[in-house]
């Protein structure tokens, strides 16, 4: 009948997106990596130089390297965390920082599509629930914190964005190097 033929459409209509979506999630280490030096390059592209008049604003955000250093699966989740982070840190208040509106815009966009992509490829609950009690995960969301209220005392000043982009800018090529890894 007309409905079988339907339900069976459909049905290899699903099982071919899964095995689209398997594919894209296998390489998903691939497109991080590209989607990583595109975020770099951009937020180079953002601002200039960094202004030395911010020299002596200059902050010791310590990354919390032992969050790069978990078993694979969970090093995915923990991936996600920091670009959901980041684009956290770079969604407000932007107005004094004064970089090139268009870089911005696509910096963001790729942060997004980072996201979406790890949340697409979102590993077994187990490897959440496991990330979630990890202990490293307390210390990564003080250091964004950290980043975050820096900002905030500082009224979101052009300093404070131009020293806070520099450390994203680290906190990435940490990111990349493990990216590649995986």
């Amino acid at each position: 009948t007309m409905s079988s033929f339907g339900l069976l459409q459909v049905g290899l209509i699903l099982s071919c997106t899964t095995k689209i979506t398997s594919l894209h999630c296998n390489h998903l280490h691939l497109q991080q990596s590209k989607l990583i030096e595109s975020s770099l390059r951009l937020l180079d592209k953002m601002g200039e130089k960094f202004p030395r008049q911010c020299l002596r604003e200059k902050t010791s955000f310590r990354f919390p390297k032992q969050v790069l250093k978990t078993r694979q699966e969970t090093m995915k989740v923990a991936i996600e965390e920091i670009f959901q982070h980041i684009f956290y840190i770079f969604s407000k208040n932007l107005t004094l920082a004064g970089w090139d509106g268009r870089a911005l815009a696509q910096f963001q966009n790729g942060l997004y599509r980072q996201i979406e992509q790890a949340g697409a490829c979102a590993t077994k609950k187990h490897t959440h629930r496991s990330w979630s009690r990890e202990p490293s995960r307390l210390k990564l969301k003080r250091y964004f914190q950290q980043i975050d209220r820096f900002l905030k005392d500082r009224q979101h000043s052009r300093c404070s964005w131009e020293v806070s982009r520099a450390e994203m800018r680290r906190c990435l090529q940490r990111v990349e190097r493990v990216a590649r890894r995986l």
